[in-house]
């Protein structure tokens, strides 16, 4: 139906203005009718990565919340998600079948630095928003090359920069083993910590080991490099490897510094399958508050998220730092729609999620803000270190701020 048509008809049929306009707008932009707005995610419920699947049903159960509450701007959210196993090409398949067949108005969060570089030059060439994906990688900052591709998290760059820091100003005599996943999530990870540690990285560096996501374990990587007199482990992993990798350093009685990427430093996910005991003093970074600490027992922002949990979301494991990233994605996402207003064009929900400042989200560290811009599209930015020390995460040291460096 034309624009021309639906005036029409709304006129004949004694709709109000307000109405008309909202009909006519949507009829020009996919996924958009004037009671709802159709999203398209995919997420790992299944295979090696699993453990992700959880931030999908918490975005779910957010967008239920806020669908109960009347929706955005008098539109319902229709969340639309599927399991790609996290496996790029299934996540191709997925998402083609989101943009050609369902019709979704753009892509939200999906996950995984390898699923998301499947899909990248796809959704900028079909100029489809593929809107704060849930990886880190760098190369989603790139609005000149990439103008319909935006990130969310701290970059695994930048978080590998804060480790080198740490490193060169608190081991003396370091010698560091890495263990990563061997695709660009992993790289990403690795070029940081190098970049960090400058021209000490080739003497420092002692050993580098790379596991596939298809593999069953990764101890004989565990085993090598404790066997290469590494005393730092930069341990790059999604959270099954992570968790492996902590029990089998406990195993072999290895104790070196250990380094923990965020991904994969959620209490209930990796720590506790890991065992809580063989946790003890490894050092991660984080932005978001994790649930398990009991300094925002009285927090605002926790317990309505904890409220949000029981409601919602109630299956959900409170102890997963995942269901607070679900949940604060979730949130980002609101924010954009609500600054689009009316028109919910995929032109304009990229210009919005362009446009935000200084967005203080309640389940974000103090101090850590989401800001975007025409040639910025790293939303967050700030990080801070940890250490577990048993039974929590203890924050320690400065707020890190990356677009500051």
């Amino acid at each position: 139906m034309t624009r021309r048509n639906i005036i029409a008809l709304a006129l004949s049929l004694g709709v109000g203005l307000a109405l008309v306009a909202r009909l006519a707008v949507a009829a020009d932009m996919p996924g958009v009718t004037a009671t709802e707005v159709k999203i398209g995610h995919t997420n790992p419920y299944s295979g090696n990565a699993s453990a992700y699947g959880t931030i999908g049903k918490a975005i779910a159960a957010y967008f239920k919340k806020m669908n109960d509450e009347g929706g955005i701007n008098g539109r319902k959210i229709n969340f639309v998600t599927y399991d790609d196993g996290y496996s790029p090409p299934k996540t191709v398949e997925m998402v083609r079948r989101l943009i050609e067949q369902d019709e979704v108005a753009f892509l939200f969060n999906t996950l995984g630095t390898p699923t998301n570089s499947a899909i990248h030059k796809y959704m900028n060439q079909m100029k489809v928003p593929q809107l704060f994906v849930a990886t880190g990688a760098t190369k989603w900052g790139d609005p000149q090359n990439f103008p319909w591709t935006m990130g969310w998290q701290p970059t695994y760059q930048a978080e590998g920069h804060i480790y080198a820091q740490y490193v060169l100003k608190n081991v003396p005599n370091a010698k560091i083993g890495i263990l990563y996943q061997n695709d660009d999530y992993g790289k990403d990870y690795v070029k940081g910590l190098k970049d960090g540690l400058g021209d000490a990285a080739k003497k420092l560096i002692v050993m580098e080991q790379t596991y596939e996501t298809s593999d069953p374990t990764i101890d004989s990587q565990i085993v090598n490099l404790k066997n290469s007199g590494a005393n730092v482990f930069y341990n790059v992993t999604i959270p099954k490897y992570a968790a492996q990798a902590i029990k089998k350093t406990a195993e072999i009685g290895w104790k070196p510094l250990h380094l923990l990427n965020n991904v994969s430093n959620s209490v209930g996910a990796v720590l506790k399958p890991a065992g809580l005991q063989n946790s003890k003093d490894i050092v991660s970074t984080f932005y978001l508050k994790d649930p398990t600490d009991p300094t925002w027992q009285n927090d605002a922002g926790y317990k309505d998220w904890l409220a949000f949990m029981k409601k919602y979301y109630p299956e959900g494991d409170l102890s997963d730092l995942g269901n607070v990233y679900g949940y604060t994605v979730a949130q980002g996402l609101v924010q954009v729609l609500k600054q689009c207003g009316n028109d919910l064009s995929r032109e304009n929900v990229m210009k919005q999620a362009a446009s935000i400042k200084g967005l203080s989200l309640p389940m974000l560290l103090p101090g850590v803000k989401v800001n975007t811009g025409p040639t910025d599209f790293y939303p967050i930015e700030q990080e801070q270190l940890a250490k577990f020390d048993g039974e929590r995460w203890v924050l320690f040291g400065e707020i890190y701020d990356a677009s500051k460096k």
